[in-house]
């Protein structure tokens, strides 16, 4: 489990090693709507721009104060020149506030190579599966002219199965939290999934596999939680809610089971869209669920398959879709007897206080339990 933090604390040197190693392209991302399939496909490396966590200065000449800190600490650490081994930056629609972070860094941040995917936002509209198709077209020659290379069927396949192979090796971590005694933490969870989308997912494919031989371990799980929200890989905080007592058995956020929960499913007449039906039809973040909420249903699909006691919803500030959503998601879950607090997350967390209001979460919790 250690080799999954190492890459995690380690992403940038990582990245730089695999480029000596193999030669490759490295590409930059700012949303998980972007076609990892394709990149593969053309041997190149995807890596999920991150934030530090760490306080900046450096982002008020580019972008407003109020748009969220996530966005703001991506945007600071490519001004720091923390991802200087970056050959392109890509991004797929999602919201304005890391549409905004990708444009600044694209103006002010010599790239080789950049490109915007129009991702649809209505993703529940039937003409968003030939609209993406069409997007990924022109997506793959503009890839195809950088590289000078073609990209055929037989290297979308190899993507795809690539990519397919890592979420069905998630999913199967994933299964195992379902367990009374979960053999593995939130925090250990959070690091699988986000070192995966920094790492050569068959290198990282290959460490899962090795972590899925090991003797299963038992563990007190506690409290059993779910996070809901915004983007988070905020391990500080996750790390202190499960020292008081508790465990995130399952989550819902992008660097989380939204990130590989659904795959690509096989078309060989139709490669690219069979790659534009996954994006399509994965779970939706925010921005794109409407006009029908099909997150609460998944959400509480979950909670029920993870036997969740309780749920944390995690809002980074000024994060206008989650914002607008979590009054819904909190209602639906309290109406279906689970418990709920909602803590705004900025770019370092005030852990002090944010562990009294955790702490006096799960007390509440246990004591209603006890009363009924």
């Amino acid at each position: 489990m250690e080799k999954f933090k190492t890459i995690y604390d380690n992403r940038h040197q990582y990245a730089k090693e695999w480029k000596l190693r193999t030669g490759g392209k490295v590409i930059g991302y700012f949303c998980t709507y972007i076609p990892e399939e394709i990149l593969y496909a053309a041997n190149i490396l995807p890596v999920r721009i991150l934030g530090s966590h760490e306080p900046q200065s450096v982002t008020e000449p580019h972008i407003f104060a109020m748009f969220c800190p996530f966005c703001r600490d991506c945007l600071a650490q490519g001004l720091q020149g923390r991802y200087d081994y970056l050959d392109g930056i890509m991004i797929a629609q999602s919201c304005l506030h890391i549409r905004q972070a990708y444009t600044s860094w694209d103006l002010h941040i010599p790239m080789d190579y950049s490109y915007y995917l129009p991702m649809p936002n209505n993703v529940q509209s039937k003409h968003s599966y030939p609209y993406l198709r069409s997007e990924l077209v022109e997506f793959k020659k503009s890839i195809e002219k950088w590289t000078g290379k073609p990209i055929t069927d037989a290297d979308l396949d190899k993507g795809i199965e690539i990519m397919n192979t890592n979420r069905r090796l998630m999913r199967q971590v994933y299964e195992t939290r379902k367990d009374d005694n979960s053999p593995i933490s939130g925090l250990e969870a959070m690091y699988m999934v986000v070192s995966g989308q920094m790492a050569d997912k068959t290198e990282h494919s290959n460490w899962i596999k090795e972590a899925l031989a090991l003797p299963v371990r038992k563990r007190d799980t506690g409290v059993r939680l779910m996070a809901i929200g915004s983007e988070n890989d905020d391990t500080k905080f996750i790390d202190m809610v499960e020292g008081c007592g508790a465990t995130f058995v399952i989550d819902d956020h992008c660097t989380g089971s939204r990130y590989f929960w659904n795959e690509v499913k096989a078309s060989p007449s139709d490669r690219l869209l069979a790659i534009a039906e996954r994006y399509i039809d994965r779970p939706a973040c925010p921005s794109k669920d409407w006009p029908e909420r099909r997150r609460i249903g998944h959400i509480l699909q979950l909670a029920k398959d993870y036997r969740a006691q309780g749920a944390i919803l995690l809002q980074q500030k000024f994060c206008d879709p989650h914002e607008l959503d979590i009054p819904a998601i909190r209602k639906a879950l309290e109406s279906s007897g689970l418990p709920t607090i909602t803590l705004e997350l900025d770019v370092t967390v005030p852990i002090g206080q944010f562990k009294t209001r955790v702490e006096a979460f799960l007390e509440e919790m246990l004591l209603e339990e006890e009363l009924f």
